[in-house]
């Protein structure tokens, strides 16, 4: 039996602590997402502050060629939208 994810636009949407994958492994591409920061808001911790780097999902690259591009966003619907684009050109 296949896992089901979370999507988002059609992505898989993976976290793990401070750590969320956008994108599917088995494509070319995939989003790291890192969450730096975080504030209190309502009681509640909310990213203030996400690294977003593009990554070859390829295996036979060395690790130091993985990281295609890098970015950083004040929220998570920032740090998502910006990885959307990349995953989609």
């Amino acid at each position: 039996m296949a896992e089901e994810f979370i999507t988002y636009k059609g992505f898989p949407l993976v976290r793990k602590g401070n750590q969320i994958y956008y994108g599917s492994m088995s494509d070319e591409f995939v989003a790291n997402i890192t969450i730096t920061s975080t504030k209190k808001e309502n009681g509640m911790d909310i990213a203030d502050k996400l690294k977003v780097v593009l990554l070859r999902t390829a295996k036979d690259i060395d690790p130091k060629d993985m990281v295609v591009k890098t970015s950083e966003r004040g929220s998570l619907y920032e740090a998502l939208d910006v990885a959307n684009i990349w995953l989609t050109r």
